[in-house]
């Protein structure tokens, strides 16, 4: 009887040291970005605003072709320049349009984000794809206004900023929570340690080909 009892004893165990062996893992819970929900929240409304302001100035162009835009400054800042060009309707239609549709969706984000919102995966990867198209679409638009346009537009640049930010800390996050694979966390890691370094950088370098590409017209100002 023993003999029974202690095989049961060990059968027993053996199934208690079984079961967490089989036992699914839970599912990560989605973490909620503090930092990011508010770059989104603040960041879209800049954006917002600068592409708002910009379609009023079109607007108000088209109905007075003589009028000068608020932000035509000099030759080189000069909105004006910039909106009679053919890049600033890319698609058929001023260009501040796709940003008068788009800001209000990241503003929503980082409302909801805010609000305790955790976003699964699919939707931090439909955020990456399309701050990834913004990023390159403004960065065609820098080449355009340096070196075929010759002329800056100050809310663009303001778009650009906004656009560079939301782009590099979404790319950040989506790396850091596995979001591009496990086996990505630990790039997240490591561009989360110079993160700011790498934006300051970045916006340097546009700093710099600004001054380089005008230099002879800074000069005259001094």
């Amino acid at each position: 009887v023993n003999s029974q009892v202690r095989g049961a004893d060990a059968s027993a165990t053996d199934t208690d040291s079984a079961e967490p062996a089989t036992a699914a893992p839970e599912p990560a819970v989605p973490t909620i970005p503090r930092g990011l929900s508010w770059l989104y929240l603040v960041g879209g409304v800049i954006g917002l605003i600068a592409s708002f302001a910009l379609v009023i100035e079109k607007l108000e162009k088209l109905e007075h072709p003589g009028y000068v835009p608020t932000c035509s400054i000099n030759p080189i800042i000069s909105c004006g320049s910039v909106m009679d060009s053919s890049q600033a309707a890319l698609f058929g239609f001023p260009n501040p349009l796709i940003g008068v549709l788009a800001f209000p969706v990241v503003v929503t984000s980082g409302v909801a984000l805010l609000a305790g919102f955790r976003a699964p995966r699919w939707y931090w990867l439909g955020m990456q794809l399309a701050t990834t198209l913004a990023v390159v679409f403004i960065h065609w638009l820098i080449v355009q206004s340096l070196y075929s346009i010759g002329a800056l537009c100050p809310y663009c640049m303001v778009v650009w900023a906004v656009t560079i930010a939301l782009f590099w800390y979404t790319t950040v996050h989506n790396f850091r929570e596995g979001h591009f694979g496990t086996g990505a966390r630990p790039v997240g890691v490591a561009l989360g340690r110079v993160h700011s370094v790498v934006l300051v950088v970045w916006y340097l370098v546009i700093v710099a080909l600004i001054l380089a590409r005008f230099w002879d017209y800074w000069v005259t100002l001094v």
